[in-house]
C-alpha cells in the first residue's frame, strides 16, 4: 500500500494539515507517500489576494483547529492585499524539489508552505526555492536546474485522474483500488485509525 497526498501549496487548510501529514509519514516509514500538487489558484482565480475576503477568517479557524501559526511577514502580505497566488508556479516548484529528493517530498512540501505562511515569500520566485532547498538540506543549484525541466501539468492531471477537487486530500492505494482517508482536516490519530481499518478489514476506512 502507498499513500497519495494531494495538496496545494497556497491552500491554508493544506498548511494546517502539514503537521498531521508529517506525523503519519513518521509513523509509517515503510509506506511510500506520493505528493501531488493540485491547482487551487489558476485562471480567473489568479487575482490579488484582497479579492478573497475570507482569508483572514479562514486562517483564524485553521489556527484554532490545527494549531498552525501564521507569521508576521505573511500577515503583512495579506494586509497589503496585492499579492497574487499562482498555483501553477507553486506546483512547478514542488515538482522541482520532489525531483531532487523524492524521498523527502512530505517534508519539502511542509517547508514550501512555511516559506509562504510564515515568511511571506512568493512561491513564484526562484530565490524562494533556494531558501527551501537550504532548509531541506538540498543543493540550491540542483533545485534551480530542476525548475527548468518540470511542469505543473503532470501533477494537475494526476489530481484530476484521482478525482480530487479539494485540498488537502489523503488517499490510500493498495494496488487494486484507491480509497480516500482524509478530505479536509484530520488528526494523525484519526488517519491512523482509518489506515488500520483499511488494512485489517479490506473495506474503505
Amino acid at each position: 500500500m502507498k499513500l497519495i497526498y494531494v495538496f496545494d501549496a497556497y491552500c491554508g487548510w493544506s498548511y494546517g494539515f502539514a503537521r498531521t501529514m508529517a506525523d503519519v509519514a513518521h509513523r509509517h516509514p515503510d509506506l511510500l507517500v506520493e505528493v501531488v500538487s493540485g491547482g487551487l489558484f489558476l485562471g480567473g482565480r489568479r487575482v490579488p489576494i484582497r479579492q478573497f475576503g475570507y482569508v483572514q477568517g479562514a486562517n483564524a479557524e485553521i489556527t484554532a483547529r490545527t494549531g498552525a501559526p501564521f507569521g508576521e511577514s505573511y500577515e503583512r502580505l495579506i494586509a497589503d492585499g496585492a499579492f497574487v497566488m499562482d498555483s501553477e508556479a507553486a506546483a512547478c516548484g514542488m515538482a522541482a524539489l520532489r525531483e531532487v529528493a523524492p524521498d523527502r517530498a512530505v517534508r519539502l512540501a511542509a517547508l514550501l508552505q512555511e516559506a509562504f505562511y510564515l515568511d511571506g515569500l512568493s512561491l513564484s520566485e526562484v530565490s524562494t526555492y533556494r531558501i527551501v532547498a537550504q532548509r531541506g538540506g538540498l543543493d540550491g543549484d540542483d533545485v534551480e536546474a530542476a525548475l527548468d525541466r518540470v511542469s505543473a501539468a503532470t501533477d494537475f492531471q494526476r489530481a484530476r485522474d484521482l478525482g480530487v477537487t479539494g485540498y488537502p486530500t489523503l488517499l490510500a492505494d493498495d494496488g487494486e483500488r484507491v480509497v480516500t482517508l482524509v478530505s479536509g482536516n484530520a488528526s494523525a490519530d484519526e488517519v491512523e485509525r482509518r489506515i488500520g481499518t483499511l488494512v485489517s478489514s479490506g473495506s474503505p476506512a
